[in-house]
């Protein structure tokens, strides 16, 4: 009966194809969807882990939040450097880190920080040391890969955070490569890490604890007036802090605080409302396949209901003529699905290479979840509702009258 339903499907190809790719393009939305959404979120919640709150200069705190948590935005300004002592100071916080951002090494972000960042989000050294002296530097596992960096190695960072290193290049203060971390799955893969006080360098300004060189750029302190820091993420030690703290930064003149939690469940909902319109639309345009595959079975198998009834003379049973329908539609869904799957991943790979900010996300087409699991039952079973109708239709007509009229 396969051999026979795949003759039928071949004998009208174009009305095949169609119905194929139309049911192709609802599982490839579905599933575009399905992994977007469940890989962005996942890649949220474990960029921020470990961090209770951020804290830097007023502005739009979901900016703050991806600036200094994501590293997919600009900061939103600097915040003096005693602003992480004053944290330190307060009771129930367990650790306050500051950063430091401003340059990058060909797209990748250099991060002015301390041992204890790498330290929150569990990465740990493939080869080599931490940074402990200025312009020593510890590549993430994505920088290393990409840019070839090894040990001892030395590179120059450009002024500014965009794609491209288009900023002017700070050719007299280098880096030097003295660490490599292992792959973490976090925003962490992508970064430069180094001391703040490197960062400072870079820029002119001297270290607050250091006597001030001689003959040091007044251009550099003009547009860098002290040794701030972008950023301060905060570790609570106890419950006392996330309720007291918030207001109390934000009562700050300069200050603000963001907490990555409640930002990102805001933004989240803000594209969810976006992505739940589009999946309305995937799950219409499935149900339009479903109706496409119905129609074109039911045409189908009134042009051949000659070859039905004399299947059933010569002795073909009730099961055989509805599996012999039923499998038309599983052909056409399992095709449709299969297609769509690869797609879907396909969308998400062209999308994740071709796009910066999504492939600092952490968008992976090669990634499976077991939604799509739910979505190919249901195109399957769309499919087959859509050829049993006709296949039932076919058992109820008069085998007799249909092969008087056949002749």
């Amino acid at each position: 009966m396969i051999g026979l339903s795949l003759a039928y499907l071949k004998d009208r190809g174009l009305n095949t194809a169609l119905n194929i790719l139309l049911l192709a393009l609802s599982v490839a939305s579905l599933v575009i969807l399905l992994l977007f959404s469940s890989q962005l979120e996942n890649r949220f919640d474990k960029d921020a882990q470990g961090i209770d709150m951020v804290v830097g200069a007023k502005g739009s705190p979901l900016q703050l939040i991806l600036s200094s948590v994501y590293h997919v935005d600009i900061p939103t300004g600097n915040v003096p450097l005693d602003t992480v002592e004053l944290l330190r100071r307060q009771l129930g916080v367990a650790e306050a880190i500051p950063l430091a951002l401003g340059d990058s090494f060909r797209s990748f972000r250099i991060v002015g920080t301390e041992p204890a960042y790498p330290a929150l989000l569990g990465a740990s050294l493939a080869d080599g040391r931490m940074f402990a002296s200025k312009m020593e530097a510890v590549v993430g596992a994505d920088v290393a890969a990409r840019t070839g960096a090894n040990l001892g190695q030395r590179f120059v960072g450009g002024h500014g955070m965009s794609s491209g290193d288009e900023g002017p290049k700070h050719e007299e203060t280098p880096f030097i490569v003295v660490g490599r971390l292992k792959p973490t799955g976090t925003v962490i893969d992508r970064l430069i890490l180094t001391r703040v006080e490197s960062v400072w360098g870079v820029h002119g300004i001297a270290d607050p604890g250091e006597d001030h060189h001689e003959g040091e750029s007044e251009e550099a302190h003009a547009e860098h007036a002290g040794a701030d820091v972008t950023a301060v993420l905060v570790r609570f030690g106890s419950p006392i802090a996330a309720v007291r703290l918030p207001g109390f930064i934000n009562r700050q003149t300069n200050l603000q605080a963001a907490v990555p939690a409640v930002e990102v469940s805001r933004l989240l909902a803000l594209v969810g409302v976006g992505l739940d319109a589009v999946r309305a639309f995937a799950v219409l345009l499935m149900l339009t396949a479903g109706l496409s595959i119905f129609v074109a079975l039911l045409t189908a198998l009134k042009e051949r209901e000659g070859d039905m009834a004399m299947l059933r003379v010569i002795g073909a049973s009730r099961a055989a003529i509805i599996g012999q329908v039923a499998s038309e539609g599983l052909i056409l869904a399992s095709a449709g699905a299969a297609l769509g799957l690869l797609l879907g991943h396909g969308v998400i790979g062209m999308a994740a290479a071709s796009i910066e900010q999504l492939r600092a996300l952490g968008l992976n087409a090669l990634t499976f979840h077991p939604g799509e699991a739910l979505i190919v039952a249901a195109a399957l079973g769309i499919g087959l509702i859509a050829a049993l109708i006709p296949a039932l239709r076919v058992l109820k007509t008069d085998i007799a009258e249909t092969l008087a009229n056949a002749r």
